[in-house]
């Protein structure tokens, strides 16, 4: 081989390396998603979450990433892992709950944020408006404080014998406890009854709660719309099942998994929504553009076996005025 043969064969070999990294594929726009519990609580409203996402053409693994972080139940963990999300720099965060995405608000003011949250988000403090937002962030939101008074009511239809009930509220999630404390206070007032302020942050305290009901003679339960206590429905079902106490809760699944009733919106089309806005976020479009989603049609579903199972004939009101009744 001819010493300039040589010499353009080599320099065609070290450049190729330059030329195929050059030729990488761009780096997926990043979505950091923030949970309250883990994956397997959380299948339906991530399936919802990414039917909202696809809907706006992103898919997850194709042409968008998405880092998910895990609360595992424990509100103080959302500083550590809203700080790594943001150290990452990820295009969007999705905050899933009232305490995720206050500590999503502390911890940037650049960096866009979707959220869901239980409780206004005007009076959180999250946004200026429903209508327009101002700030970094936007998202979904139910009717819980609104329909917090009517809890008291349907329970009051169901057992109208009570004089007292019994609220479930999660000392950690301090604005949603303290707002709808508060707010069943004056709606049990009005009503003449007592209401006894029971608190739960972790399931072990779930038992001395339902005991603390039967011991003080309360007639009904009313469940906070807490997202710790959503994740766990089931379990407060089965408890509520076991100690005879009737119950009701701010969503569906609970009364599916053999709870009393529920009233309230539906949390699954809440994260399509979210999802919907992290699509468009990552479009380029301005969050003061996307107005806060506000859930207003509100459902009520009762549990005729459980109702039966505990005692109670079903007022025809309640059944004709149900959206849905489980047999």
């Amino acid at each position: 081989m001819k010493r300039r043969e040589f010499i353009t064969l080599l320099g065609g070999a070290v450049a190729w390396p330059v030329t195929a990294r050059g030729q990488q594929p761009a780096k997926l726009p990043t979505i950091g998603f923030i949970g309250t519990e883990s994956p397997n609580l959380y299948t339906d409203r991530l399936r919802a979450f990414r039917l909202g996402l696809n809907s706006t053409g992103f898919t997850e693994g194709q042409n968008v990433a998405i880092e998910y972080r895990w609360a595992e139940g424990h509100n103080d963990r959302y500083p550590e892992l809203t700080a790594d999300l943001v150290r990452r720099q990820v295009d969007v965060v999705v905050a899933a709950s009232t305490p995720s995405v206050l500590v999503a608000k502390a911890a940037t003011t650049t960096i866009p944020i979707v959220f869901f949250t239980a409780g206004d988000p005007v009076d959180l403090g999250l946004v200026a408006s429903l209508s327009r937002p101002d700030k970094n962030l936007t998202g979904a939101t139910t009717l819980t404080l609104e329909v917090g008074p009517k809890w008291v009511q349907l329970m009051h239809e169901m057992v109208p014998s009570a004089t007292s009930l019994a609220l479930l509220i999660n000392p950690t999630s301090t604005n949603i406890a303290e707002a709808q404390s508060r707010e069943l206070q004056a709606a049990a007032r009005s009503r003449g009854l007592q209401l006894h302020v029971l608190q739960a942050s972790t399931e072990q305290d779930f038992d001395t709660a339902f005991a603390s009901v039967v011991r003080l003679g309360a007639s009904g339960v009313v469940i906070s719309s807490d997202s710790f206590f959503f994740s766990r429905s089931a379990q407060l079902a089965t408890l509520a099942a076991r100690y005879a106490v009737p119950t009701v809760f701010g969503f569906r699944e609970f009364v599916a998994a053999g709870g009393l009733m529920s009233y309230g919106g539906s949390i699954t089309e809440s994260f399509r929504w979210m999802g919907v806005y992290t699509g468009r976020v990552l479009k380029g479009e301005k969050l003061a553009d996307l107005p806060v989603q506000r859930s207003t049609k509100i459902e009520l579903f009762i549990n005729l076996k459980t109702a039966q199972a505990l005692g109670l004939e079903v007022p025809p009101t309640l059944l004709t005025r149900a959206d849905d009744v489980i047999e």
